[in-house]
């Protein structure tokens, strides 16, 4: 017979069923402090609980209550002599009691052993039985669960790579085996990647909105192309307020969520500043202003999100959605120099800024993370990057301006494309 851990609620001491119990072979303990009862029934491996006590109190559910209803254990409850409440039952069952036993003496008051070793045995039963139960639905939950995150990882490289259900099925096997993982683990992995590199895709774009919308608001006051620009501004407005409501979304329980709360603020604020029926040029500044709030926020929000999803290869999504913000901010100080040449300053001013896309550009064109696409997107990108350079030198010049703001439009239309591309590439999501 198993030993046991004994749990003695009665007052006095009941020795007849201590006899009993060990008349009947159980090994007994020392009674279980109840304050210990977790501590003693786990580390000491005892194989059932033994409780004797007056009947249910609460202090019995109360002592039982450590576990849930889900004891590590085989639980006994031993009772005086006397018919059981039926209506205690359902509290008894829920605390993890497997077998109620009212105890019935002789008539010299002993308590024969056959009557405890037939309660212990059902405990025991009973125990093993919830115990197969639990282990099958926990079973059968977790091929759900895994075919859950199946699922969702195919739809995933299908959508992201073209790939047809059973390519996507092939390739989720594949890594799981060369990883010797659970094709579940790893196509959750999958999953949450392709989560956070849209998650960081969308927070560098607030990056680069909130400062195409200054570069939008000066081109209108200096009448360049005005009827594009008031569309491109009503867009973009509706693109950040998008990605805000998917971030806020996306961030919610996680270590990002306070950065996002912050950016939803900062975005607020700024479109709180542009609203007016006439845009002046003595607003700009104040715009610039709220702009530049919302984007060191947004700045803020990208590196929790690359902090919250721990993966490297995510820094190639937030390098080359970061070049999208530089190009607008080129394009935006230039016009506001020209919005108010009498605070323009010299052009060194936009040294640090040149520099720092060319390095990045070198970078995105040096990665190994590439494909032909990417290559031919890269080409395209350095094009239009020369052609923003020849609109900068000529910035003084209202067909100057004009190549400045198509060249930054076209750097950023192909720079969208190469942060899909890279958000996309299996190097990101089966990274």
């Amino acid at each position: 017979m198993d030993s046991a851990v004994l749990l003695d609620l009665t007052t006095p001491r009941e020795a007849a069923w201590r006899a009993a119990l060990d008349r009947s072979g159980v090994h007994l303990g020392a009674a279980s402090d109840r304050n210990k009862l977790v501590h003693c029934t786990i580390d000491d491996g005892r194989g059932q609980l033994v409780c004797l006590a007056p009947g249910v109190s609460g202090e019995l559910l109360s002592v039982l209550s450590c576990w849930n209803g889900e004891p590590p254990l085989a639980v006994l409850l031993l009772t005086p002599p006397g018919p059981i409440d039926a209506s205690q039952l359902p509290a008894v069952v829920a605390s993890g009691i497997h077998h109620w036993q009212a105890l019935q003496p002789d008539p010299a008051g002993e308590i024969a052993p056959a009557q405890v070793e037939a309660a212990l045995a059902m405990a025991h039963a009973r125990h093993a039985h919830d115990r197969a139960l639990r282990l099958t639905a926990a079973r059968a939950q977790e091929q759900l669960d895994e075919r859950k995150w199946v699922d969702r990882a195919k739809g995933v490289l299908m959508t992201a790579r073209g790939l047809d259900e059973d390519e996507a099925f092939r390739l989720l096997r594949g890594a799981a085996m060369s990883v010797n993982l659970r094709i579940g683990e790893v196509s959750r992995a999958v999953f949450e990647a392709a989560r956070w590199a849209d998650a960081m895709n969308r927070a560098g774009q607030l990056r680069m909105l909130s400062q195409r919308l200054v570069r939008l608001a000066a081109q209108r006051l200096l009448r360049i192309d005005t009827r594009d620009a008031a569309t491109q501004a009503v867009l973009s407005r509706q693109r950040a307020r998008d990605n805000l409501d998917m971030l806020a979304a996306q961030c919610a329980g996680t270590v990002a969520a306070p950065a996002c709360a912050r950016a939803a603020t900062c975005w607020d604020v700024l479109t709180q500043a542009m609203q007016g029926p006439r845009l002046a040029a003595a607003d700009l500044r104040r715009i610039d202003a709220a702009a530049t709030r919302m984007l060191d926020a947004a700045e803020a929000l990208t590196d929790a999100l690359q902090e919250a999803a721990g993966r490297r290869a995510l820094h190639i999504v937030n390098q080359c959605g970061r070049q999208r913000m530089r190009a607008q901010r080129i394009a935006k100080q230039c016009l506001l120099d020209a919005a108010h040449p009498e605070g323009a300053e010299p052009p060194r001013r936009h040294d640090a800024l040149l520099e720092a896309f060319e390095l990045a550009l070198v970078e995105l064109e040096q990665a190994p993370l590439s494909s032909p696409a990417i290559r031919a997107t890269l080409v395209h990108v350095r094009d239009e990057w020369l052609r923003l350079l020849g609109g900068l030198r000529a910035a003084d010049t209202a067909d100057g301006r004009r190549m400045l703001v198509q060249a930054s439009e076209a750097i950023l239309e192909r720079l969208d494309t190469l942060t899909a591309a890279y958000e996309h590439s299996l190097q990101v999501i089966m990274a």
